[in-house]
């Protein structure tokens, strides 16, 4: 089976787990916690970092730590992981759905525009794919109109716009650390912001609510969201060689490029740059250009042995929304994605050659002459 993505753990990232166990610093209180948080902040240029146990709890966090009120609408892509719906409903927020670009698959201002209300309180900023949202113009708009802007870079490890880092735009942003992110702990996240308040806040929820007065006496029922720290260990390690990981991961991207440019009549690839931003790829995403194929070309490729995964399926069309708002929203572009797009293997554990045979599989199962 050619695996969609496979982690490169390394001799030293081996080595930096087994240091924290040899110091028996296991729990999420050691100084691997530390340490990771303070490599986190200086990557990411934040002043304040907190390792949570995975993204979709940063979000959790993030979401809760900006006192929603009944009613206020969070606008959010319909285009994304079901983690920031999940997170909008469960901090007690509305969430609003705007569309994203056909080709960038990524919320620009224009589909803010469209949606925005004078109930609005926040807007949750998704990068993509490996290409970004309109981090600049978004955040601009969100100071000129006083709203909260809440960042989920967790698919943009080391991506830079204008020359600021994704993960720094946000009041609060996030990170995934899941075993196919550009910076892995198997699992793990983090919440990032340059607001101390804030940060004090995060801390206390993520830690059940403990105080260091009186530890055992609670006002809130917050959650045990730490990180562990032989997660931290691998986290540290593999944040230091991010910039290899991207550039395996372009190159890989080159040739898969090659290879399909004579198939574009078919087949959607993804943009290798957004302005001056370079696509990162996270993941090597195609959509189909044949209306409703995208399935049947998964269940080629995987009785190939070639492993893929479908695109996102539109948060409005999700059940657990229609559940709850019982709303028809109509979101044209992260529908059609959602039909038609998939990504296919890329990483380290990819060579020519069977990026080649992912490629000729791809056009036998799409019957392309």
């Amino acid at each position: 089976m050619i695996k969609v993505f496979e982690p490169d753990i390394t001799i030293k990232d081996k080595f930096a787990v087994y240091r924290a166990m040899s110091k028996k610093n296991i729990s999420g209180t050691s100084p691997e916690i530390d340490k990771f948080e303070k490599s986190l902040s200086n990557y990411f240029d934040r002043k304040y970092v907190s390792t949570v146990s995975n993204g979709s709890s940063a979000l959790d966090l993030a979401l809760k730590s900006i006192d929603l009120n009944k009613g206020d609408e969070v606008i959010v892509p319909s285009f994304t992981i079901i983690s920031c719906l999940a997170a909008i409903i469960r901090a007690g927020g509305k969430p609003i759905f705007c569309d994203v670009d056909i080709n960038s698959w990524n919320m620009r201002l224009s589909d803010v525009e469209k949606v925005i209300t004078d109930k609005t309180r926040a807007i949750l900023m998704v990068h993509t794919y490996g290409l970004v949202a309109e981090a600049k113009k978004i955040s601009q708009f969100c100071n000129e109109k006083n709203l909260i802007l809440i960042e989920d870079a967790a698919e943009a490890h080391g991506q830079i716009i204008d020359g600021q880092k994704c993960g720094s735009f946000g009041i609060v942003s996030t990170l995934s650390f899941y075993a196919n992110k550009h910076v892995t702990s198997g699992e793990g996240g983090a919440v990032l912001t340059d607001d101390k308040t804030l940060i004090n806040k995060i801390n206390q929820m993520k830690n059940l609510d403990f105080t260091s007065q009186r530890r055992f006496f609670h006002e809130n029922l917050y959650w045990n969201y730490r990180l562990g720290s032989l997660q931290a260990a691998l986290g540290e390690s593999s944040l230091k060689k991010i910039d290899n990981t991207i550039k395996s991961k372009i190159k890989n991207a080159r040739k898969y490029d090659e290879l399909f440019s004579p198939y574009t009549e078919y087949i959607q690839t993804p943009l290798s740059k957004i302005n001056s931003t370079e696509n990162h790829y996270w993941v090597y995403g195609i959509v189909l250009k044949t209306d409703n194929s995208r399935d049947d070309l998964i269940s080629h490729l995987m009785s190939q042995g070639i492993e893929t995964r479908p695109f996102f399926w539109p948060l409005h069309k999700q059940k657990a929304y229609k559940d709850i708002f019982n709303e028809e929203i109509k979101c044209t572009n992260s529908e059609l994605l959602g039909r038609n797009g998939l990504y296919i293997p890329i990483g380290s554990h990819m060579t020519s050659s069977l990026q080649e045979k992912v490629v000729k599989e791809v056009v036998k199962g799409l019957k392309i002459k």
